[in-house]
């Protein structure tokens, strides 16, 4: 696989954990303040990814993922979407 693949890979996993932040944050009851000091961009920058105005860099989406993850009511939301099992996961994580 080459890099462009790989961005196109990672292109598609940020649209999908995009489209799912305000249920994301939500789930957790946790505003976009506390979100976003949490993973170490501005509460300006984490409004305009969810809002969809501005695209979140794969830092920003490694961040929010492991956050996440590392919550279990969220993490069972992601897995009932279908994030983990999507090809362009599994894609990413053969990218060496």
């Amino acid at each position: 696989m080459d890099l462009e693949e790989v961005s196109t890979h990672r292109d598609v996993l940020i649209d999908i954990l995009t489209s799912e932040l305000p249920v994301l944050r939500a789930k957790m009851g946790i505003s976009q303040e506390d979100i976003s000091k949490r993973v170490g961009i501005s509460r300006q920058t984490y409004s305009l990814i969810e809002s969809k105005k501005q695209k979140m860099t794969w830092v920003t989406f490694m961040a929010l993922l492991a956050f996440f993850e590392n919550n279990e009511g969220t993490k069972q939301l992601l897995i009932a979407i279908g994030f983990f099992n999507n090809s362009a996961f599994s894609e990413c994580l053969k990218f060496k």
